[in-house]
């Protein structure tokens, strides 16, 4: 409330809204990797490692540790949305990971043991798809001020 008595209210630059976005899904996804039969082979999950065979949607293969990544990685961007600069870096930040996320799963084996997350064609192609949109999202986005406005040229 503000000094007035009335809800103070809440603005969000469409940064910090695009971080929120991508954190739910994120937030989402972990959850969804946990549920049979939107994951596939659910039995077959392992902590870590190649060796699991579950994969959600029947695509992207899965692990216990995956998915812990992924509601981590949804908690974080909610929480870093709350800010501006907390967006910006939760976009970038994380668009750069999955980035690595992509070359990793490019050089690594699938029956390697260095593959511990674990990770499919599936999993390095989306990897890179939302490492070029996050990236995206904080460049495009983050050109504008805290307010939401252009800056000035």
């Amino acid at each position: 409330m503000d000094n007035t008595g009335h809800m103070a209210s809440m603005t969000s630059s469409d940064l910090q809204k695009a971080a929120a976005a991508v954190g739910a899904v994120f937030l989402l996804v972990g959850i969804l990797g946990f549920i049979p039969g939107i994951t596939t082979n659910y039995s077959t999950m392992e902590f870590g490692g190649h060796h699991s065979d579950a994969k959600l949607l029947g695509i992207f293969e899965v692990s216990i540790l995956h998915n812990i990544v992924h509601l981590l990685f949804g908690v974080a961007g909610l929480a870093l949305a709350r800010s501006w600069d907390g967006a910006r870096a939760y976009l970038l930040g994380g668009g750069a990971i999955y980035l690595v996320l992509w070359v990793y799963g490019l050089l690594v084996g699938h029956d390697s043991s260095a593959n511990f997350v674990p990770v499919n064609n599936a999993d390095n192609w989306l990897h890179l798809v939302l490492g070029l949109g996050m990236v995206a999202l904080g460049l495009l986005l983050g050109k504008r001020d805290r307010h939401g406005a252009r800056p000035a040229v």
